[in-house]
């Protein structure tokens, strides 16, 4: 896995693990009582995003280490996931060079 893959395999762990802990522990303006008029009641009042950024990037990191090593010892390989055969046949072993 080169550099360039590393860093697009983090951005997207990180992304997608933004996405599910940013719902967490919101507290919105319905839950506090506070509604400013013109705005939704589930409009968020405390976000803590820099918190939510900080947790977010460290579960991405055990994530990515996780996930890269199981792509860089090949533990699972593309050709473990071709369930139905149509992948390119596997190179033939060459033992004797004949």
């Amino acid at each position: 896995m080169g550099i360039t893959s590393a860093l697009v395999l983090f951005a997207v762990i990180w992304s997608m693990t933004f996405l599910v802990v940013l719902p967490i522990r919101v507290q919105t303006q319905g839950d506090i009582g506070k509604v400013v008029p013109g705005t939704h009641a589930g409009a968020p009042e405390v976000h803590n995003l820099r918190k939510k950024a900080w947790v977010t990037t460290a579960i991405s990191l055990v994530l990515w280490a996780i996930i890269s090593s199981i792509i860089i010892f090949e533990v699972i390989t593309v050709r473990d996931l071709d369930w139905f055969n149509r992948g390119a046949p596997a190179p033939a072993a060459s033992g004797t060079g004949g």
